[in-house]
């Protein structure tokens, strides 16, 4: 930017951006003239604005530069009504009523916090242009909006209650650092599985003898052919501005991560939807094909998206970092205990932020967090908070550094001084919260945006409390400790440092009142409580109308995914599985009849009659209840209430999964390997 534009235009929009100011036409026409210079200088011949609609992948329109004049000639013409609004078809988008379909208009804006990039594919440069997308009337239609709101709503909360301690803090943004957990896959032996291709995992498959159980591929030696990939993902994602720092082995066989820097969280997001694409890209180069389902493989570990969260103010200061003095140990204290306290009030909202058809295969699964939302803080935390509650300070005090006797003096914490704890949805890891619950295909968005507007309305209830006791005439650091400690009482029962895949914890936290909400339906009904609607609403954050319509877009994607995966199970197993079973189960009968006419007695054959026997009745089996899920799903399409519709592919088409599957799997034991129609999970497991 410093290149291509005017000194005044780079320095007006640098404040502009800075201090979340609308740009000026004069200012946006400088931009776009200086972006298309760029852009043609790098051999881009299209632009597009980039957006993140509530599909789950992120959404283009191109546009040529060239644009031909009635005499014949042309030019290159990029303006700044083009860079600052654009008109995409809004009709073919998720949007839960707000758009009919004949109603096509919608619009994309410039969000200029989140840089432009040039995304090479297929030999074409494109110039992209970060935007949100609203509807004609206004309404967000994607997830980059609301969590541009959320973030403004906690930037003003976090910075009036930081200047109780600072008065030049004058801005805090939200920081965030993505761990991508995903899985690779022979490119060959995906497309030779319907089930990955059109679901994202295996609907069945009998898991390989080697698994994880060794404990021998985390953090193991990388496979050579993986490496070469991720050394091309790391070159191709820096020059997007994504510096990758960690690359690793998962748990899982042929599972992998990567992590970049910590970025602010608009950008962080972005990043990582693009990151997406390019390992899609970048994979197919390498001959391989990445799944990022939560649980692509029953029986080894799925992958997540952990979310590692905090906030920085203008002057350099992690909020959620402990300090060396009372006053800064008072500081990190009043957030760290709001940040508690938002979850504990809102655990069921932040439940729904990542309730998906996809993630409640993973959650609980002994593998990743259960879908009971609590806080560990660690042993050392634990305690100061135990003893800040406990401790007794006089109401008046005359001396100012009386007011610290009986108040622990937080220890300079190292970064995760604490121990980890993998069974925990929400951690404290030093100085930033690790959200893990979140799913690996899931946009961060959608809890970013639940996570900051439930924090920023924690802060503003917790300034309106303490303003309230100056007012009476409290001490003003008296009067935060005292909210602070009523937090920390409060919202004691969302800490827990034990294991949470017990079923000690799962009736520990019912005494507790936590909920455990283990399926997506239900779980997304508290988007639409009178509590949520008034918090969104209240933060302008969203409508009553927008939180209403991505409640209904959820749970349609819930009941559609269901229903996709339920389609390709019955088409599998009526035109594949069972003709394999049918063709191996007569070259059976074929060799009893021959060993019969041999003269042989019974007992020379009675093992392969009870193959054939078994396999009659695995086929019979899972024939029967591919109709009868047919029929369930017959009764689920004629629903016309989108909730009643969700539930009842999850409670009477799903339950049919598992059944199909078990039987699949003898027979995948039983059948000639020779004969065997779809690769197994031992040959899609290790990469070759």
């Amino acid at each position: 930017m410093k290149e291509y534009l005017p000194k005044n235009a780079y320095e007006e929009l640098a404040v502009t951006i800075d201090e979340g100011k609308a740009i000026s036409l004069d200012l946006a026409e400088h931009i776009s003239q200086a972006m298309k210079s760029w852009a043609i200088s790098n051999g881009v011949t299209h632009y597009t604005h980039w957006f993140q609609p509530l599909t789950g992948a992120t959404a283009e329109k191109h546009d040529a530069f060239f644009e031909p004049l009635a005499d014949g000639s042309a030019i290159d013409k990029f303006t700044a009504s083009a860079l600052v609004q654009q008109e995409p078809d809004a009709s073919s988008f998720p949007s839960g009523g707000i758009r009919n379909t004949f109603e096509a208009r919608g619009y994309t804006g410039w969000d200029p916090s989140s840089p432009a990039f040039i995304y090479e594919t297929g030999g074409s440069k494109t110039l992209c242009i970060p935007t949100i997308f609203v509807s004609y009337t206004g309404e967000a239609l994607d997830y980059k909006a609301p969590l541009l709101k959320a973030l403004n709503a906690l930037d003003k909360a976090a910075v009036d209650v930081a200047n109780f301690f600072d008065k030049s803090v004058t801005k805090v943004f939200a920081s965030l650092g993505i761990e991508q957990e995903y899985f690779l896959v022979d490119l060959a032996l995906f497309n030779a599985r319907p089930d990955l291709q059109l679901t994202g995992r295996t609907l069945f498959g009998h898991m390989s003898a080697k698994g994880q159980q060794l404990e021998d591929h985390y953090f193991g030696a990388i496979p050579e052919r993986v490496l070469a990939f991720m050394v091309d993902l790391e070159q191709e994602a820096l020059k997007l501005g994504i510096p990758l720092k960690t690359r690793h082995n998962e748990v899982a066989p042929s599972q992998f991560e990567c992590a970049p820097m910590f970025e602010e969280i608009n950008l962080a997001i972005d990043h990582n939807q693009l990151l997406l694409n390019l390992m899609e890209q970048v994979a197919l180069r390498h001959k391989f094909k990445v799944l990022i389902h939560e649980k692509p493989y029953a029986d080894i570990n799925g992958s997540g998206k952990h979310n590692n969260w905090s906030m920085i103010t203008n002057t350099g200061v992690n909020l959620l970092s402990p300090g060396k003095t009372p006053k800064t140990n008072l500081m990190f204290l009043t957030f760290f205990v709001n940040v508690i306290k938002a979850v504990h009030d809102n655990a069921d909202l932040l439940r729904a932020s990542i309730a998906s058809a996809a993630n409640d295969h993973r959650l609980g699964a002994n593998e990743a967090p259960p879908a009971i939302i609590s806080i560990f803080l660690g042993s050392q935390l634990n305690a100061v908070l135990d003893e800040v509650e406990t401790a007794r300070v006089a109401k008046k005090v005359k001396n100012e550094a009386l007011l610290w006797h009986g108040i622990p003096k937080i220890p300079e914490l190292q970064l995760d001084n604490t121990d980890r704890n993998r069974t925990s949805p929400f951690a404290f890891t030093g100085n930033k919260f690790e959200f893990r619950a979140v799913g690996s295909s899931a946009n961060s968005a959608s809890p970013m945006t639940v996570l900051s507007a439930i924090v920023a309305n924690q802060l503003i209830e917790f300034k309106s409390e303490v303003d309230k006791q100056i007012k009476k005439g409290t001490k003003k650091d008296l009067a935060l400790l005292n909210v602070v400690r009523k937090y920390i009482k409060e919202s004691k029962a969302i800490r827990f440092e034990g294991n949470g895949y017990s079923k000690e914890w799962e009736e520990e936290a019912h005494k507790r009142g936590l909920s455990n909400i283990k399926t997506t339906p239900k779980a997304l009904d508290v988007y639409v409580s009178e509590k949520s609607l008034d918090l969104f609403e209240r933060l302008s954050v969203l409508t009553r109308r927008e939180s209403e319509a991505r409640h209904e877009i959820l749970l349609e994607n819930y009941y559609k995914k269901i229903q996709i995966e339920a389609r390709v199970i019955g088409e599998i197993v009526n035109s594949i599985i069972a003709p394999a079973a049918f063709k191996y189960q007569n070259d059976l009968i074929t060799n009893v009849k021959g060993l019969k006419e041999l003269g042989l007695k019974a007992d020379a054959y009675s093992s392969q009659s009870n193959l054939i026997e078994r396999i009659s009745n695995h086929i019979n089996t899972i024939l029967i209840d591919a109709e009868a899920m047919r029929q369930e799903r017959k009764k689920a399409n004629v629903l016309e209430d989108i909730r009643e519709k969700a539930i009842a592919y999850d409670e009477n088409v799903k339950p049919y999964f598992d059944k199909i599957r078990y039987h699949i799997n003898k027979l995948e034991q039983i059948v000639d390997d020779g004969q065997w129609p779809l690769p197994k999970l031992r040959e899609l497991l290790f990469v070759r």
